[in-house]
């Protein structure tokens, strides 16, 4: 058992390689407590705070203001959905309150190390240094953080899309490097200092219904099926009406399902490590619901992937529409001059900056920037390489065509749960909950 604010413990994490990104931390999302639509009915609690990445952050899902956040924040996001439920009335505001009944810190691209308390002084506070606990004591916490310490994004760049074509480097190397990832130790080191930093944050012996309930990932594939063996998701243009880029066999959908896995089952292992020191009380509760998508995940049987169409995929397809928003493939790039909006980016934007934007990119883990960036440092170095969505009547004359940029969020948001996994996930909340006796979620 370890003490609030115990020197064992400030140690440790004094001797982590702390690399706080630029975006370690969202303007705060507030809500308010004013909706009366509440479906759950749910008992109300005085506050939450909600941490960790992408998967939490909500990306791709409807962005809770007139422009996204630099978290990539959605109201799609499970964390949000728990805040309708248990904060009435709930609504949104871009500010920097400390004070609100709900602190949604999830932002895209994030690490542990973005999550852990940062050396002091830092010019960019962590998530748990930005959370407060006056004048709402948080009742509990939510945490999903791993799949970028784990390598994911490389996973799913040099196997599937390659968005930095040849600089990608080989699939096998990358599963590789994320199996290492997985069995080593530190990964569970940084997983284990957070958990414990958070419980010292609100002073857990003071709190003693204090819970942190943190969330697992699902798994992308039906893995047996036989169509999606011809299938690639390569976004560079082959020649002759052919998309360069790795198949979907069902050998590569099993193998990136069991890293999946893997990840889950030690972030469930380092749960029990933790609650192992509370000697019989729980204080970490893990949600795994990998299960909610049997039938919702790509290639499952009679899909022709990619089928941007399909309601029951819960993943997002690059550039694809969320839930309920019946969107077929995106549309093509319009002509030069006529791209100007939301959606695309500016003119010169310091994203796709050949020269100089590998190092944001790959220091901040939005895996939409990356993806940006790999693809225009590629058609910079060589400009005959063709995208697939270039113009196809020009690039088969074989003319030159002007790249247009879209917003990261677009590439970003790509194998990221839609708004009805949030759902699913936000509903397997409530069970494990009621599972372990945490009154909380809705009134049965």
């Amino acid at each position: 058992m370890f003490a609030h604010g115990s020197f064992l413990l400030h140690t440790l994490t004094l001797t982590l390689p702390l690399t706080t990104t630029a975006y370690a931390h969202p303007p705060q999302q507030v809500l308010g407590n004013n909706n009366n639509n509440n479906k759950h009915h749910a008992p109300p609690v005085p506050g939450f705070v909600a941490l960790g990445d992408s998967y939490s952050a909500g990306i791709g899902t409807p962005i809770p203001g007139p422009k996204e956040n630099n978290c990539r924040q959605g109201t799609g996001a499970y964390p949000f959905l728990l805040a309708r439920d248990l904060l009435p009335n709930t609504t949104t505001h871009n500010n920097n309150n400390t004070t609100s009944p709900f602190q949604w810190l999830s932002c895209t691209g994030s690490l542990t190390t973005d999550v852990l308390s940062s050396p002091s002084p830092s010019t960019s506070p962590s998530q748990i240094d930005s959370f407060t606990t006056h004048p709402h004591p948080p009742t509990f916490a939510t945490l999903s953080i791993g799949g970028n310490d784990l390598g994911f994004f490389d996973v799913l760049n040099a196997c599937i899309f390659r968005f930095y074509s040849f600089y990608s480097g080989t699939c096998t190397a990358a599963l590789a490097a994320a199996d290492a990832a997985i069995r080593s130790p530190d990964f569970d080191l940084r997983l284990v200092l957070v958990l414990r930093e958070i419980l010292d944050k609100v002073q857990w012996e003071k709190h003693p219904d204090f819970t942190i309930t943190v969330t697992g990932y699902a798994r992308f594939f039906s893995e047996e099926t036989v169509a999606c063996d011809e299938v690639s998701l390569g976004v560079w243009w082959g020649g002759a009406g052919v998309v360069r880029g790795p198949k979907l066999t069902r050998e590569l959908r099993r193998r990136i399902n069991e890293l999946v896995v893997a990840a889950n089952e030690k972030i469930r292992r380092t749960v029990e490590g933790v609650n192992g020191a509370f000697k019989g009380m729980e204080r970490v509760v893990f949600v795994d619901f990998d299960d909610e998508f049997e039938g919702h995940r790509f290639c499952e049987g009679g899909v022709e992937e990619p089928d941007y169409g399909r309601e029951e995929t819960w993943f997002f397809l690059p550039g694809g529409g969320d839930s309920g928003e019946g969107k077929g493939a995106p549309d093509p790039p319009p002509k030069d001059g006529e791209w100007e909006g939301e959606g695309w980016l500016e003119e010169g934007s310091e994203l796709v900056d050949a020269d100089s934007c590998l190092e944001r990119a790959e220091r901040g883990g939005d895996w939409g920037e990356r993806a940006l960036c790999y693809m225009a440092v590629v058609k910079d170095r060589f400009p005959e390489e063709k995208l697939m969505w270039e113009d196809k009547e020009e690039r088969l004359k074989g003319e030159e065509v002007s790249i247009m940029w879209r917003a990261p969020t677009y590439y970003g948001k790509t194998f990221h749960p839609r708004s009805k996994a949030h759902e699913a996930i936000r509903d397997k909340i409530y069970d494990v909950w009621q599972q372990h006796g945490i009154n909380l979620g809705p009134r049965v």
